[in-house]
């Protein structure tokens, strides 16, 4: 058995679909007496209509303000009752729901997640409402924060052409405050379907008595058809892009370049080379671009990269960037941070990666993982959204193996597509001190 085949984690799946069109998938695992229920649903910020701004990100709040049997705050009130915990969130290419429970809750929070993928209370109080929660949101953690946008917002206009990729996905003011209760309506008629959602169960269950529970409280929920996944690839940049923002409250400049990247699901082993190669450069004390940066020219205080805008390289379509993001003094022209981090690329381009640096960054990739499986609630969330995005649960317990089965070669040729020639850079350039 080699290495690799050791790091693949052995949890059995299985899955069923209802008549309504929802996708099941139960991940059992008797060794802790703990349950984690998910419910991904295949729309994000991409979905957003022209016009819409924000609004899957809003409809998120929406859905914790009651649905037809359990009123507000009630939800929140049940689970932490039962020693549980909740969240939701919203991403580019889906919105999740899910709680950590004790084994004996997991009807109650089987029934709390089909009443609200049932009838979610859209009233005009809660949308108004949940507006002024959204546009306060806004406001703390964008409007008035340094670097509040910086990158995540503002280097998509730049990086991209079409509206799925480049819009505002926490939303414009005007566009949310002009969000009707038939908008929200005809939102979750489209897009919170059974038909357009996977739910994954994990942890201390029974296969047969948790899809007899499965099928007690989600069958009834009305089916409809399930909307287009999304078009979001683009044809690949040809050319150089480059823009510049002021920010009054960041401390100091900063510069992200951001450079597309193999079909993360259509082109999956190609796009793997590229998830070291961001390892490579960035992560930890003795990666490239933080000794090169912060070392040995010292033009930096601070550097990271990353695939997709949010971090997570698994859990997203085509199209989408690795991105380089350094904080810089102001001293230190934006152009000699871009020559040094373009240097670098070129290196791991022309020279290659010895093995033993490949071995060492995945072994600690590796290691974040597994480390990230090792919660029943983390690994649920992993199978629901590597069911939703690659349509195989599987795929999150194989990503540790396939990682490590990488080779050098793979992680030089993901270099060669960081070219100075189609790199969208961004500037941003600390105003406040001016006057």
């Amino acid at each position: 058995m080699t290495a690799a085949a050791d790091l693949t984690l052995r949890h059995p799946v299985e899955r069923f679909t209802l008549d309504n069109g929802l996708r099941v998938v139960l991940a059992p695992d008797r060794s802790v007496p703990v349950v984690a229920v998910s419910v991904f649903y295949d729309v994000g910020m991409r979905s957003e209509p022209v016009g819409r701004t924000g609004f899957a990100h809003l409809f998120e709040h929406m859905m914790f303000q009651g649905s037809a049997n359990v009123p507000k705050m009630e939800h929140a009130r049940l689970v932490q009752a039962a020693g549980g915990t909740f969240n939701g969130s919203t991403h580019l290419d889906y919105t999740n729901y899910f709680e950590a429970l004790p084994v004996e809750a997991l009807e109650r929070a089987l029934f709390l997640e089909a009443d609200r993928m049932a009838a979610p209370a859209i009233t005009e109080e809660n949308l108004r409402n949940q507006i002024d929660v959204v546009k306060e949101e806004i406001r703390v953690n964008v409007l008035n924060r340094p670097y509040g946008a910086f990158p995540w917002l503002q280097l998509p206009p730049i990086a991209f052409g079409s509206f799925a990729n480049t819009h505002d996905g926490y939303g414009s003011f005007v566009d949310l405050e002009s969000s009707t209760v038939e908008d929200a309506t005809d939102f979750f008629a489209r897009y919170y379907t059974p038909a357009n959602a996977v739910l994954c169960v994990g942890g201390d269950l029974g296969v047969a008595e948790t899809e007899r529970l499965v099928r007690r409280w989600f069958e009834a929920v009305e089916p409809r058809p399930a909307p287009p996944v999304p078009e979001t690839g683009e044809p690949s940049p040809t050319t150089a892009r480059h823009g510049v923002v002021e920010d009054r409250l960041a401390p100091a400049p900063a510069v992200a370049i951001g450079w597309r990247v193999p079909d993360p699901v259509g082109d999956f082993d190609t796009y793997l080379g590229t998830v070291l190669l961001s390892e490579l450069l960035s992560e930890g004390d003795a990666s490239r671009l933080e000794r090169r940066l912060l070392h040995t020219d010292r033009i930096a205080v601070g550097q990271s990269s990353y695939l997709g805008l949010f971090g997570d390289p698994f859990d997203v379509r085509d199209a989408t960037l690795l991105v380089t993001q350094v904080h810089h003094p102001a001293e230190v022209p934006a152009e000699r941070v871009l020559a040094a981090v373009y240097e670098e690329a070129d290196r791991v381009a022309t020279e290659g990666v010895p093995a033993d640096e490949l071995a060492r960054i995945q072994a600690r990739t590796e290691a974040q993982l597994l480390q990230q499986a090792d919660s029943v609630l983390g690994r649920t969330l992993g199978f629901a959204a590597a069911e939703l995005i690659h349509g195989r649960a599987e795929l999150a317990g194989e990503l540790a193996a396939r990682l490590a089965a990488v080779t050098p070669e793979q992680v030089q040729a993901a270099a060669r597509g960081l070219s100075p020639d189609t790199a969208a850079v961004l500037e941003l350039r600390a105003t406040g001190g001016t006057r």
